[in-house]
C-alpha cells in the first residue's frame, strides 16, 4: 500500500491553476530528485541562500535574492527589509510601529494578500478612488496622489504587478525615488511572460517578490524576494537561524556589500517565513528549467495538454484563448448553470478555475494537470456538462 493510502489521501484532478488550496502544481522529476540529493546532507544555511542569490541574480539580474517560504513570506521580508534596513535595533523592535511604517497603495490594488506588510509591523495607507472598477467613472489613484501621499512616516511604496495596475509601475517608482522611499512589488503570479523576471527590477522596483509553486514549477513552499543588496541582506537577517555567537556570524559577500552590523539582532519578525535546503535547491532547478524552456515551447506544452483535454471531451463546445498560459473555456447558459457544472466536477473530485464563473464561463488552467489527467479530465467534463444535477 502506498504512504498516500495509509494515510487517506486520494488526488484531484487540478484543473484551476497552481492555486495553493489544491496544493499547487507537479514537480518535473529534476526538481524533486534534487530535493532528495538535498534531503540527504546537511549545510550551512547561509551558504545554501548565498548560492540561491548568485543564481536568482543571473535569472533576474537583481544585486540579491533569497529563497522564502512562499510569496507571502517573500512579501512579509521584504516589508520587514523596508521597515528596519539594517538596524538590529529596528529589526528587533517589529511589529512595533516605528517612526516610518507606512506602506503607501492604490487603493485599487488592495487584496488578502497585502496583510503580509501588516503582519511585519506595516502601517497601509489607501490612495485614490477606483471609479473604473466601481463603474461610476473611468478614474484611479494618480502618480500626483501617490506622491503627495509619501512622507516621513512612508517606509515604502507597495505596488500589485497586474497588467490594468494605475498608476504604472514606472510612475510609482518615479516619485518614490524622488522622495527617497524603496518600491516593493507583489509579482507572485506574474510568470510567465520570462520577461517578468527581469522587467519589474529594470523598472526600478527595488525588491520583488515572486512565487516558486506556480509557473516556475518549484516547490510549493517557496518564494523569491529578489531586489538591492542592503533589503535583501535585511530581509536575510530576519529570516535566519541566528543563533550563533556575535563574532561568529558573518554575512557571505552575496549580501554584505561593505555593511557591517554594529550587533547581531534576535531571531527576527520573518523566522516563520524560512525555506528548507530542499525548497530551495528544489527552487533554483525549478528556475534554471523555467529560463531554460522559454515562452514559446512552455505555451506550446501547455497548449497540447488543452488540446488533448478537448479531444477527450468530444461534441462539448469549448474554445481555447490564446495567452502567455493558454486556458480552455467553457460557456455555460448562465452564471448559475456554471456554478451548477461546478459543483457536479468537484463531487468527481475535478476542480476547475472559477475566476469567470460569474460571467458563466468555466475555465480549465493546464500548468498542473499531469498527463494522465488529460483524457479523464475531458470525460468528467463531457459527463458533467452533459448532466449537471447528476454528478454521481
Amino acid at each position: 500500500m502506498s504512504v498516500l493510502a495509509e494515510l487517506g489521501l486520494a488526488p484531484v484532478i487540478n484543473a484551476a491553476g497552481t492555486v495553493t488550496r489544491l496544493s499547487g502544481g507537479i514537480l518535473a522529476h529534476e526538481v524533486s530528485a534534487a530535493m532528495a540529493e538535498a534531503a540527504g546532507a546537511c549545510f550551512d544555511m547561509l551558504e545554501v541562500q548565498a548560492a540561491a542569490s548568485r543564481a536568482i541574480g543571473a535569472a533576474t539580474g537583481a544585486e540579491a535574492g533569497i529563497v522564502t517560504g512562499g510569496a507571502s513570506a517573500a512579501l512579509l521580508l521584504g516589508a520587514a527589509a523596508c521597515l528596519a534596513g539594517l538596524d538590529p535595533v529596528a529589526m528587533n523592535a517589529l511589529p512595533a510601529a516605528g517612526a516610518r511604517c507606512e506602506f503607501i497603495i492604490s487603493r485599487s490594488q488592495r487584496n488578502m494578500y497585502d496583510r503580509a506588510l501588516e503582519v511585519a509591523g506595516g502601517r497601509i495607507v489607501e490612495v485614490g478612488i477606483p471609479d473604473r472598477f466601481s463603474g461610476a467613472g473611468v478614474r484611479d489613484a494618480s502618480v500626483g496622489e501617490m506622491a503627495a501621499a509619501i512622507g516621513p512616516r512612508t517606509a515604502a511604496v507597495f505596488w500589485v504587478a497586474q497588467p490594468w495596475s494605475e498608476p504604472s509601475l514606472a510612475e510609482v517608482v518615479r516619485v518614490a525615488h524622488a522622495a527617497g522611499v524603496p518600491v516593493l512589488v507583489d509579482a507572485a503570479a506574474q510568470l510567465p511572460p520570462l520577461a517578468n523576471l527581469r522587467g519589474f527590477l529594470e523598472a526600478g522596483a527595488d525588491l520583488v517578490a515572486f512565487s516558486g509553486g506556480k509557473a516556475i514549477g518549484g516547490p510549493q513552499a517557496s518564494g523569491i524576494l529578489a531586489g538591492r543588496r542592503p533589503l535583501v541582506a535585511s530581509a536575510l537577517l530576519q529570516m535566519l537561524d541566528l543563533d550563533v555567537p556575535d563574532q561568529q556570524f558573518r554575512l557571505p559577500p552575496e549580501f554584505a556589500g561593505n555593511t557591517a552590523l554594529p550587533f547581531l539582532p534576535r531571531h527576527g519578525i520573518g523566522r516563520s517565513c524560512k525555506a528548507g535546503k530542499e525548497e530551495v535547491v528544489g527552487l533554483l532547478v525549478a528556475l534554471r528549467r523555467f529560463v531554460a524552456e522559454g515562452d514559446a515551447a512552455r505555451q506550446a506544452r501547455m497548449l497540447a495538454r488543452l488540446q488533448a483535454v478537448q479531444a477527450a471531451m468530444g461534441e462539448v463546445p469549448s474554445e481555447i484563448m490564446d495567452g502567455p498560459t493558454p486556458l480552455l473555456l467553457l460557456r455555460c447558459q448562465d452564471a448559475t448553470a456554471a456554478a451548477r457544472m461546478e459543483a457536479a466536477l468537484r463531487v468527481r473530485r475535478v476542480h476547475v478555475n472559477q475566476g469567470r464563473m460569474r460571467d458563466g464561463v468555466l475555465v480549465v488552467h493546464p500548468a498542473a494537470l499531469a498527463e494522465a489527467d488529460l483524457v479523464p479530465l475531458g470525460q468528467a467534463l463531457a459527463a458533467a456538462f452533459a448532466s449537471p444535477d447528476k454528478a454521481g
